[in-house]
């Protein structure tokens, strides 16, 4: 089987007073092409630090994290930032989410392809495609972003991380909208349109409701605790550490 994205003995600490704090400690996992992986965990366990290693806007101190056979750790310049185009698509938590002032719904989505070599109307074009896709209405296609609900804003961030077609979805934190209905209708377009693009999807969350129907991992303190093995798709694998493999439970 093919690998899509390969985590390898990853580390990183931040400085906390007098010491570093280690926040990831020697993390190891594969995901294969397709696979869907829920990576829960308290706050501060690590699971932000370890999505944003893995989406190549933080370096680990030590490890490899292999995109599609390419080291993100190793690769520089204008290669990195083509397979990072090419291949994630990042939802960030919605505190680090920064609209332009009084920018539209549309031009939200359509600016991710800014330097793809789309036109301006190929770009709308492809944008409002995948608004629809996600359940927004395209009459609110020229909207502010700042008018949006919660729960349409947690939409939109989809709708921009998957313009570029990404190989790999990344999501940080799907459970932050407001009602939980809302929040398990999400999660299933997640694991739908993730389906339907054959995407892998890497989802982090401290609620166990966010990450029902992918395959688990916990993470505790910055080590990978368990793991749920798939026999559908075998895509997670263990290969680099002695991590105990559970079965969570429901």
């Amino acid at each position: 089987m093919t690998t899509l994205l390969s985590i390898e003995n990853v580390s990183k600490g931040y400085p906390d007073g007098v010491e570093d704090r280690l926040v990831l400690d020697h993390v190891s996992f594969e995901l294969a092409p397709g696979g869907h992986l829920g990576l829960m965990g308290p706050p501060r366990s690590g699971k932000s630090t370890l999505l944003r290693i893995t989406a190549g806007i933080e370096h680990p101190d030590r490890g490899s994290v292999r995109l599609e056979g390419s080291d993100l750790v190793r690769l520089r310049g204008a290669a990195r930032a083509r397979l990072l185009r090419r291949s994630i698509g990042y939802m960030a938590l919605a505190a680090d989410w920064r609209p332009l002032p009084g920018e539209c719904v549309l031009d939200h989505v359509a600016t991710a392809l800014g330097s793809d070599g789309f036109t301006p109307r190929e770009a709308r074009r492809k944008a409002l495609r995948v608004l629809e896709r996600v359940g927004i209405p395209l009459s609110r296609r020229h909207e502010l972003v700042g008018s949006l609900a919660v729960c349409e804003r947690v939409r939109l961030a989809l709708a921009r991380a998957l313009v570029r077609e990404p190989r790999l979805l990344i999501v940080d934190e799907p459970a932050i909208v407001p009602s939980v209905t809302e929040c398990e209708r999400f999660c299933q377009l997640l694991r739908t349109v993730a389906e339907e693009r054959t995407i892998g999807l890497l989802v982090a969350s401290v609620e166990l409701s966010a990450l029902q129907g992918l395959q688990l991992m916990s993470i505790q303190d910055g080590e990978l605790c368990s793991a749920s093995p798939s026999a559908e798709h075998n895509v997670v694998r263990l290969p680099f550490r002695n991590l105990p493999i559970t079965s969570p439970g429901r």
